[in-house]
Formats: structure tokens, sequence, C-alpha cells
């Protein structure tokens, strides 16, 4: 499995960015898909997950209402948009993926210990 992430950069607050993850190697339709975050001198946290299917979806509440996940499965893609980004979302923002065929197709997955494939990274530098 491989997940290569991209669309990273640097922005002002205010502005938009939209990352990119192409997986590779596995059935996509099997896989729950997520983002998740780690900001300078702290922990990896959960950003935002969609279901098998794409109709389900969660985020974190620091990102709810601004952050869209979403899917392509005829190209193995999964997205985030981010708008009226702010200097703390300022991090390495990595997609995972989790196979979750004993789940339906609306189940989304909260915790990284479900996540068994990461992509590399890509680094989102918001100045104020």
């Amino acid at each position: 499995v491989q997940l290569q992430a991209s669309g990273g950069g640097l922005v002002q607050a205010g502005d938009s960015l939209r990352l990119s993850c192409v997986a590779s190697g596995l059935t996509f339709g099997r896989y729950v898909m997520a983002w998740f975050r780690q900001p300078p001198g702290k922990e990896r946290e959960l950003v935002a997950t969609i279901s098998k299917s794409g109709q389900a979806t969660k985020y974190a509440d620091s990102v709810r209402g601004r952050f869209a996940i979403s899917r392509d499965g005829a190209k193995n893609t999964v997205y985030l948009l981010m708008n009226s980004l702010k200097p703390e979302d300022t991090a390495v923002y990595f997609c995972a993926a989790a196979l979750a065929t004993r789940y339906s197709g609306s189940h989304v997955l909260s915790s990284q210990s479900f996540y068994g494939d990461w992509g590399q990274g890509t680094l989102v530098t918001v100045s104020s």
C-alpha cells in the first residue's frame, strides 16, 4: 500500500488549500480514509475521517465548518479542502488508510490505532 500526499505549502491566514492523497496497492473501497496532522512539538491528532462509502464524515472540533474531507473512488484519492486557515493549523498533514471490511459503508474510525497505512506527510504552514 502506498499513500502519496500532496498540496501543502506556505499560505497566509484566511487562505485556502486543498490536500490530495492518492492511494495505490489497495482496494480503495474497502478502506476508511483519514487525515491526521502533527503540529510542531505536539502529538499527531485526527483532523477528519471519511467512511468507505463517503457518506459519513467526522471532524475535529478545531476544524469543523472550515475543512471538508471527500473521496473519489474512480481516482483512489482522498481530499482535504481547508478554508479560512489559521496559524494554529500549521502542521505536517498525513493521510491514512484503515482496512474496514468488518464495518458498514457508513462507519468512520477516529482512533489512530485503526490506521495501518500512512502517507509521508505534507507540510502546511500558515502565516499570520
